[in-house]
């Protein structure tokens, strides 16, 4: 790896418009990953691209001038000081915060790199081209606005905010609520059974971690398996399938902790059965609530049937640990 220090004008030159390349290459990547859903914000990096083209033609046009046509291959792999991105491009699912954050930060890194570039440069006519390009690179913000009033109307950033909040709720959403119903839900009977049948804190908590565990790796490769997504638009099925997993481990570990208490202490049963009785209310009523926040449920109808069903199967393993 070469220092930046150390490079010439040519390589300069060569290195400039492999990043232009590069740049323009990402930007059509996030276009086309976001056509399908933001159409609108798809042609504002469309348009980006092409503006990144333009400054690849005048960075070739000058190289020609100044060195031929032999182009050397460098990148900014190559040369120490660049930022180190991970390739998010390529990824499957990208949100628009994320895409209009990496884009930020490209033009950050690109202007930082045309002025320094521009402050080394001997050559009158490449230090002025650089430092025209810098210029170029700091108003890209104003330019992706511009993009963004003359694609992204009213209407279409409205469509395209619904577009992202439905696709938030299926891909997180609706696999983490499920997870948390069966591990907060399923398990309640079998802790619970454990609990009273032999009134052991440790043991009971090894039955609930089991039940817990055993309950999050199901639901997680049954989520991951039910729908690749691609024609659901639910998303990725390893991302659901860990999102249900962890939420599953999570909803059946809640009412499991306080059975760490010592069996030593005085009333340890009772002081831990009395603390599980009291999470396991505040999970079905977050339940309720996420079901009213985001399922479109009415609360009275998302608290009958989460609380109520829960409660039911809490005293069901009571009754059967106390048998």
């Amino acid at each position: 790896m070469v220092a930046f220090s150390d490079l010439s004008e040519q390589q300069v030159l060569a290195l400039a418009i492999t990043n232009e390349e590069e740049d323009g290459r990402i930007y059509l990547a996030f276009a086309q990953r976001l056509r399908a859903d933001y159409p609108a914000s798809a042609r504002v990096f469309e348009d980006m691209a092409a503006e990144e083209a333009t400054h690849r033609t005048r960075l070739y046009d000058l190289y020609r001038e100044k060195f031929g046509e032999f182009l050397p291959l460098i990148r900014r792999q190559d040369v120490s000081g660049f930022l180190k991105r991970k390739p998010i491009w390529l990824t499957a699912n990208l949100s628009l915060d994320t895409v209009r954050a990496e884009a930020e930060s490209m033009e950050r890194e690109a202007e930082a790199f045309y002025r320094q570039s521009a402050s080394r440069a001997r050559d009158i006519s490449v230090r002025q081209l650089l430092t025209t390009l810098a210029e170029a690179e700091s108003h890209h913000e104003d330019l992706a606005r511009r993009l963004t009033e003359t694609h992204l109307t009213a209407d279409a950033k409205a469509a395209e905010d619904q577009t992202a909040h439905q696709r938030f709720v299926m891909t997180y959403v609706q696999p983490g609520l499920a997870g948390l119903m069966d591990g907060s839900v399923s398990t309640l009977a079998p802790v619970f059974a454990a609990a009273f049948a032999t009134q052991a804190n440790w043991e009971t908590f090894l039955v609930a971690m089991a039940a817990a565990v055993g309950a999050g790796i199901s639901m997680g490769l049954t989520e991951a398996l039910s729908d690749d997504g691609k024609i659901t638009g639910r998303g990725s099925p390893a991302v659901r399938g860990w999102v249900c997993g962890l939420m599953t481990m999570i909803g059946g570990l809640g009412h499991a902790l306080p059975y760490l208490i010592p069996s030593s202490w005085p009333n340890s049963f009772w002081i831990a059965t009395s603390l599980a009785i009291g999470i396991v209310v505040v999970e079905l009523w977050a339940i309720a609530w996420i079901r009213y926040k985001y399922m479109d449920t009415p609360f009275l109808k998302a608290v009958f049937q989460i609380v109520v069903g829960g409660t039911l199967v809490l005293a069901a393993g009571i009754l059967l640990g106390s048998a």
